[in-house]
């Protein structure tokens, strides 16, 4: 028996296929207008876009320098004190010796007064002491010339007795008497001769040695009569009094760093570079300075290889005498060619570098609707160009603003 069959509409008929369609469709629309995976879809709007070329790349880097005297002498306190004077201004001229600072130290003058009593009075001991042997010396002499007398009339006597025994005018008892008497006379005296001939040796000993004393307390008590004059500090050298940290009425100690002279008939330069280039940079590199119009050369003679905040320091000096009007603190360019002229491709520097390291970088397709990333090679940079020793062509274009929005992708969709 035939039954009636009831049409469905349409939409009815057909509802999964539109649901799976418009599903599909929101897929498609979060693929393209949101980033998914490692595709993004991004406005070109404020990207750099730089062409990669070919040309000569000169392996320099540009660094600002700061004119430094070439010299720099410190003003330490010799002596302590209270400050009772200061007798010039920062920025002024000075001579070698021209008295800075006044002091006064009530306690240093005492105790020098105390030492110089002392050193006088051993000075004195000494010098009579000296006196006291050259005394004894005369006395020696004097007991020498007395027993010469004496012998001359022991011997005279002797030999008159010695006749007269012969002769037997007198007896026997009485000529060893005047011989036994004339012979102890010559031992004494002979005893007393070599006694005062070692005596002398050792009084000349002696008194040298006295007399290096006394010459050595004499000098130190000239040393201590120079800590008087260290009560006024003086300019060492001469040169332009830079600074000067004190003030009238202050107390110092020994030791004290109060201030510093500058020695201008010289100047250096003081330089900080990235250290990137810290294995390429070497004592004997020439650079080339820029004051106003003025171009002169100056060499790095000493490397401070210690980085601080990414950079380290260098002095440079002038190669030649330079009849320049220098000024302490000023600035100026300095241009380090860091090796030879060469050809090569390259890419003008940006901030993409920040984020890749050089290792990669975006490269746009020929038809400019999308980016690719691509892992490159890079060699040298200067100020202005990176050098690419692998990963691109000339002619190609690449991104080379910042990629702090889209740095984990691969591909780059413009809108």
């Amino acid at each position: 028996m035939d039954r009636k069959i009831d049409r469905k509409p349409w939409w009815r008929r057909n509802g999964y296929w539109l649901i799976g369609a418009s599903v599909a469709s929101v897929i498609l629309f979060v693929l393209i207008g949101f980033p998914a995976g490692k595709t993004y879809r991004v406005s070109n709007k404020y990207m750099t876009f730089e062409t990669v070329i070919v040309d000569t790349f000169v392996d320099f880097t540009n660094v600002t320098g700061t004119i430094e005297p070439g010299k720099v002498i410190y003003i330490d306190a010799v002596e302590g004190g209270r400050v009772e004077d200061i007798l010039i201004e920062e920025g002024i001229s000075v001579t070698q010796g021209q008295p800075l600072i006044v002091l006064s130290n009530n306690n240093l003058m005492l105790e020098i007064s105390n030492n110089e009593a002392l050193v006088a009075r051993a000075i004195n001991d000494l010098r009579t002491a000296r006196l006291q042997m050259e005394m004894n010396a005369m006395q020696m002499q004097n007991g020498i010339v007395r027993l010469q007398s004496d012998l001359f009339l022991l011997r005279r006597d002797f030999h008159n007795n010695e006749a007269f025994y012969k002769e037997q005018l007198i007896s026997e008892d009485e000529f060893l008497k005047s011989k036994e008497a004339y012979i102890t006379a010559l031992k004494q005296i002979q005893l007393l001769r070599e006694t005062y001939k070692r005596d002398s040796i050792y009084r000349n000993i002696q008194v040298n040695t006295l007399e290096e004393s006394a010459r050595q307390m004499e000098e130190n008590q000239k040393y201590i009569r120079r800590r008087l004059d260290n009560l006024t500090v003086k300019s060492p050298e001469d040169g332009e009094l830079a600074s000067i940290d004190i003030e009238e009425g202050e107390v110092i100690t020994y030791g004290m760093r109060k201030g510093k002279i500058n020695i201008i008939d010289t100047y250096k330069i003081k330089a900080k570079i990235d250290e990137h280039y810290i294995s390429q940079i070497h004592k004997g590199l020439v650079g080339k300075c820029e004051f106003r119009d003025f171009l002169f050369d100056a060499v790095i003679t000493k490397i401070y290889t210690e980085v601080e905040n990414g950079f380290f320091e260098v002095i440079l000096s002038f190669s030649d005498s330079l009849n320049y009007d220098f000024h302490i603190g000023q600035t100026c360019r300095i241009a380090l060619e860091l090796g030879q002229a060469k050809e090569a491709i390259l890419i003008p520097k940006g901030p993409f570098f920040h984020y890749t390291g050089g290792q990669w970088i975006f490269v746009v397709d020929p038809d400019g609707s999308n980016a690719q990333k691509r892992y490159i090679q890079m060699g040298k940079q200067n100020p202005e160009y990176f050098e690419v020793l692998s990963g691109l062509s000339a002619d190609e274009r690449v991104i080379t603003s910042g990629y702090e929005s889209f740095e984990e992708a691969t591909t780059l969709i413009f809108k």
